[in-house]
């Protein structure tokens, strides 16, 4: 049965009137009872009752009104509700992030614009380190990565999001706490550092090596840790010194003092990544909304 058919039968049985129903309809009167025929025909019952000057529904039209109402109001939520999921407008948004991330303002002041304009999305936002993203990225269990710099697959593309200097993290009490001026990565590797170890899975451990590399220098790495906060600590506790993103300065702890570096290449990226093919509308209209507000 099409659907036309019951949208004909909805206003004729809703007028009681042919010509009122075929103008509601806007189409000719004669069309009109031919298909209200067909429709009798094929559901092999009569609907309507016609008299030169009334039309009344039989016992099966008015059971069918009901139904055909039912049907149609249920198609248009349908439709509505697909058309919707296919902009992005509903369904859900996954999103992995890193530990840093929410300590800028990039990332929230993005949720919140993406929340105002897609409120019926669902945002699922999952806390994984760089390298941890990688994979649900390329399974399709996330659909977005906010993470810091990493080797990625082919299958992954990424554009910047922020870029940030990076800061050295400091004993207050030590040999490097009593100024606030600038400092060189050759003055930091002179003393013990506190970093990342690889089972971290964190770009910045790439990054703190390459930068050392590039200047021929190997920091003596006295302790190694899965977290910023455990770093931030441990420099507190005056065990080495360290480097992180500036956005790590809202981490407030006794006895710890951020320093800038004054080399230029010293500068952290975080990501925002996704795959090559097949985004999903919310994936899409998220990132849109990200390259509109980012500057180039």
């Amino acid at each position: 049965m099409e659907l036309r058919y019951l949208r004909y039968f909805v206003a004729v049985a809703e007028e009681l009137h042919f010509s009122r129903a075929a103008e509601r309809l806007g189409i000719s009167q004669p069309p009109l009872s031919q298909q209200i025929q067909a429709l009798e025909r094929e559901l092999g019952t009569r609907l309507l009752t016609r008299t030169n000057r009334r039309v009344e529904l039989t016992e099966a039209g008015r059971l069918l009104l009901d139904e055909a109402r039912d049907i149609l109001a249920r198609t248009e939520r349908a439709t509505r509700r697909v058309s919707r999921l296919g902009r992005g407008e509903a369904g859900q948004l996954r999103i992995g992030f890193t530990t840093s991330v929410p300590l800028t303002p990039t990332l929230p002041q993005t949720l919140m614009r993406y929340r105002q304009g897609y409120p019926d999305v669902e945002l699922r936002m999952h806390e994984l380190n760089s390298q941890r993203q990688i994979e649900p990225l390329l399974q399709g269990d996330l659909d977005i990565g906010i993470m810091r710099p990493a080797t990625l697959p082919d299958g992954l593309a990424a554009f910047t999001l922020i870029r940030e200097p990076l800061m050295a993290v400091v004993n207050e009490q030590g040999p490097l706490g009593g100024s606030a001026l600038p400092l060189t990565l050759d003055e930091l590797a002179t003393h013990p550092f506190v970093y990342f170890s690889p089972a971290a899975g964190t770009g910045l451990l790439d990054q703190f090596n390459a930068l050392f590399a590039k200047r021929g220098l190997a920091p003596r790495l006295v302790q190694e840790v899965g977290g910023p906060n455990t770093i931030i600590s441990l420099v507190a506790s005056g065990l080495g010194v360290s480097i992180l993103p500036a956005s790590f300065q809202h981490i407030q702890v006794d006895n710890v003092r951020y320093r800038p570096i004054s080399d230029g290449d010293a500068v952290s990226e975080v990501w925002l990544t996704h795959t090559r093919h097949q985004l999903t509308p919310q994936a899409q209209a998220f990132i849109d909304l990200v390259e509109r507000a980012v500057d180039p």
